[in-house]
Formats: C-alpha cells, structure tokens, sequence
C-alpha cells in the first residue's frame, strides 16, 4: 500500500505579471517573461501549478564604486566601467533572463547624474541588450520621481518594472509607469501587514493589480535570512489562501547577500571566498524561492549556475506536474 502524501487544497493564485514586449505587442524585447501564474508553494507540483521556472535578473549598475566586491568584479573585468558591455556579457555569457539596471548615479549626495543622462542610458541599454529591462533609482525620493518619469518615457511601449515604490514615494512612481504601461516593484519592510497595506494604495491610486511586483526586502546569509524566509512564505500563504492583495508575483535582491563580511572579506579560516561569495549569494536566493519568490536579482555568476541547477533539481522532485 503506497503512501498518501497529504494535499493543501488552496483557493488562491498568484496574478501573472507580463514583463517586457515583444515586437508583436509593440515593444522590441527579443521575449516576454510571465511572472507568477503559481497556485501552490514552490516546487509542490503534484499540489497546483508552477508554469514558470524562477527568473533571474542580473544586476548592472551604472556606477561601480570601490565598495563593490573583488570577487564579484572580476567575472566582468574589462566591461564593468560599461553598464551596456556589462548588460551584454550578462545576457550572452551567463544567460541572464532579464536586466536590473540601477542607477545610482542620480544620487543628489553622489554624482548627481541628471534624470536625462539616465535616459539617455535605459535608450542605450535597450539597444545594447534584447531582454526585458528592471530601471531601479538611487532611493532619493525626490530625484527619483523626475528620473523614473524620464526613463518611463524612454522605454515607452517596453513594458518594463520601475522600482522601488514604498509608501512614501508610490505615488510619482505610480504616475510614471502608468504613463506608459509599465509594471512596477512595491518595496515594503519585512512586514506581510505592510506589504498588503502597499498594494491597497497602490490600486487604490488606480495602478491595476496585475501590474504590481512585490518587493518584501530580502536579508543576506546570517543577516535575518530565516526572518525574511519566514515573511515571504506567509506572504505567499496568504495569497493562496484567497487574500487578493497579497496575489502579485514578488522578486527579491539577493545582491543583500554581498553586504556581509563573511561573504566577501579574505580569511584562510573561513575557506576561499571565491567559493564563499557565490555560495553566500546562492543560499540566499535559495532561501527566497524556496519562500515563494517568483524573480531574483543577482550578481554573481557562480551563484546563478548554483541557484538554477538546484531549482532544475527541486522541479524534477516536486511530484507528479
């Protein structure tokens, strides 16, 4: 007598967030990505269904500063200094499924590069590359509001994901992807009330629910990793369960991951951190899709080799599909 595995029975399904537009649909990405679309916890086939395999963005800034990691450099020696070099070797050697472009630049404290040199950078990365297109600010809200409402206009008709809106500068972002129907990243603080709370405010403003990604802020290896595993899952549980405004697809930036010391600082004792970096990296994203993200941010390839064979592995195992 074979074993019963118990089944959950949810009444709930992630919404399917449409990122980039193909020629055919008005854009010029080689490809579209469907986010979402789950309905059942990550990798129980044999509870509903996981149509998408977990997606990975690669993180291209546009200003590497001296706090970058070594380690995570050297994969990109001689085209880091080039945001649309550096797109390209993301996308034609390691397979990137997508670009996060961030433009720290525009930080009033920093460089202060204008919302017009960032534009004129997002026109440049959608020629340089064919897959869809992430544009986050430097977090300035104020400079961030005039810079995604350039961007927006640039990447008119591309359907990309503008980001981060959090509760304090949902609003101007909201009206800048809204312009020309592109998706945008609602961040929250590790608070499933909160996340909620975003998106009632968001649609609430009229942006559509379908075009909502959640960002729920993703903790590093030994920086609250279990906390923020812990958050996404409740998340995700309760948007099968039937709560509409937890029911958007969520990405998580597991670049947090190169904050810690451990992942980056030479120590014999430790073993060698060019193994240890991208393991640190790929736990951590592991963590996040294993909780219920449907997008990742990354940096290192090492850790996305490690991330998607692991995932393969998990969907072979998930059950009957």
């Amino acid at each position: 007598m074979g074993v019963q595995i118990p089944k959950e029975k949810w009444t709930g399904k992630i919404r399917e967030f449409r990122f980039g537009a193909t020629r055919e649909e008005g854009g010029t990405r080689s490809k579209q990505i469907i986010l979402g679309g789950v309905s059942t916890m990550p990798f129980l086939y044999f509870e509903g269904e996981m149509p998408h395999e977990p997606v990975i963005a690669m993180e291209v800034i546009d200003v590497v500063r001296k706090d970058y990691p070594q380690i995570a450099r050297e994969p990109f020696e001689g085209v880091i200094e080039s945001p649309t070099e550096w797109a390209k070797a993301c996308v034609e050697q390691h397979g990137a499924d997508a670009i996060c472009l961030k433009l720290h630049s525009t930080n009033p404290e920093e460089e202060n590069k204008s919302p017009e040199e960032a534009g004129a950078l997002v026109k440049e990365m959608l020629k340089a590359v064919s897959v869809p297109l992430m544009i986050y600010g430097c977090g300035n809200v104020e400079k961030d509001a005039k810079v995604m409402q350039v961007c927006s206009d640039v990447a008119k008709g591309e359907r990309c994901l503008l980001g981060t809106a959090d509760e304090d500068s949902y609003k101007s972002i909201s009206v800048a992807s809204m312009a020309n129907d592109h998706g945008l990243v609602g961040f929250s603080n590790l608070d499933i009330n909160l996340a909620k709370q975003l998106n009632i405010l968001l649609t609430d403003f009229g942006f559509k629910p379908e075009n909502i990604v959640m960002d729920p802020l993703q903790a590093g290896l030994g920086y609250g990793l279990e906390y923020t595993h812990s958050v996404i899952e409740r998340i995700r549980l309760a948007a099968l369960m039937g709560d509409q405004m937890l029911q958007m697809p969520i990405v998580c930036d597991t670049t947090v991951a190169w904050n810690s010391r451990e992942a980056k600082i030479e120590n014999p004792e430790w073993g060698d951190e060019k193994l240890r970096g991208p393991f640190w990296e790929a736990t951590t994203a592991l963590s996040a899709i294993t909780a219920g993200a449907d997008m990742l941010i990354m940096r290192h390839p090492k850790a996305i080799k490690m991330v998607r064979d692991t995932a393969k592995e998990l969907a072979s195992n998930g059950g009957e599909k």
